[in-house]
């Protein structure tokens, strides 16, 4: 068996908190690199996805140790409901809390224990030629405790939260979508300086809730929740097809346009059990990158609508006794 098909057999529950913001130092280093044992604790991914671009994104917390089961056919979406249409945001978004209503609680990991995640990332680069974009594939493993104070604390990442910190305050979630957004806001505060600008309502809600959504764990009530205020943000929208994830998986692509930019965020969940499963940044129209301060303008990449400049997916999750140590 080789390795991937190993990992697919995995599946994980949601997401890690990282740094998704559209921050200018994200699109600079993407672009500078171009030129076992089965787990024992109750916590189990229940697919293999998300991501964090390697450059710019923030790996954070994934749970599970036991697996809640087989891993799934992806030949299509499929439910006891019937097929999966993907035309308004809010049915597939309120059919995907419908459905995670229905599922058990496992209990919190201990404040000891672990975070294992294996993530690939991709990256894609414009040419100046309009030729095909340059891909950059980056694939790793990566261990975080459950109760990171230190990090939280003294860390630079004003986005970053621990995994017990997203857990514990999801938990805490009203039901009212209103007043939910209004508490991820105040969780994930927008930014005050030129370098990080405060954002309009709609955008910092659909960030701040991308940002919970990939935090794992969070339990499948929690996560219900936050799919239906999610549904009720301005300007959020479905793909109206399945699309692909950093691993070549099948998702669908819950959008939002970015306020100010020539791209669309995609929060990815699983057609089958909507999970997350990672997310993207798809451009929405054709440009040229300018380079802000620079008094000769030399011709910047071409980009075009629909490349993905970065895409994350979670291969596998697990929450473990210590360091290093796999499911």
């Amino acid at each position: 068996m080789d390795e991937m098909t190993r990992l697919r057999e995995f599946r994980d529950d949601a997401p890690a908190p990282d740094r998704a913001a559209l921050a200018p130092g994200r699109r600079r280093l993407a672009e500078a690199a171009a030129p076992g044992r089965r787990p024992r604790h109750p916590w189990a991914q229940r697919r293999t996805v998300a991501v964090v671009a390697a450059a710019a994104l923030t790996v954070a917390a994934v749970l599970g140790t036991r697996l809640w089961d087989a891993a799934p056919d992806r030949s299509g979406p499929a439910s006891a409901t019937g097929p999966l249409r993907l035309e308004s945001a809010a049915e597939v978004l309120n059919r995907a809390a419908d459905t995670l209503e229905r599922l058990p609680t496992p209990p919190e990991p201990l404040d000891h224990q672990w975070i294992y995640t294996r993530t690939t990332n991709l990256s894609a680069v414009g040419s100046s030629d309009g030729t095909a974009p340059s891909t950059i594939s980056n694939t790793s493993d990566s261990w975080v405790p459950y109760d990171n104070s230190a990090a939280a604390k003294h860390g630079k990442d004003t986005d970053y939260r621990t995994a017990r910190q997203v857990y514990r305050a999801a938990n805490a979630l009203p039901a009212d979508p209103e007043q939910l957004l209004a508490s991820v806001r105040r969780l994930y505060p927008t930014g005050h300086t030129a370098e990080s600008p405060p954002e309009a309502r709609a955008q910092h809600s659909f960030r701040a809730v991308s940002l919970v959504v990939q935090t794992y764990p969070i339990t499948p009530a929690a996560l219900a929740r936050v799919y239906r205020a999610m549904a009720t943000i301005p300007g959020v929208r479905v793909t109206g097809h399945l699309v692909k994830d950093a691993a070549g998986r099948e998702a669908v692509a819950i959008t939002r346009r970015e306020d100010g930019s020539h791209e669309q965020r995609e929060i990815l969940l699983d057609p089958r059990s909507f999970d997350y499963v990672g997310q993207r940044f798809v451009v929405a129209e054709d440009y040229t990158l300018r380079y802000p301060g620079e008094k000769v303008q030399q011709p910047g990449p071409r980009y075009r609508a629909g490349q993905v400049t970065l895409s994350e997916a979670r291969i596998a999750g697990a929450v473990v006794d210590r360091k290093g140590q796999k499911p």
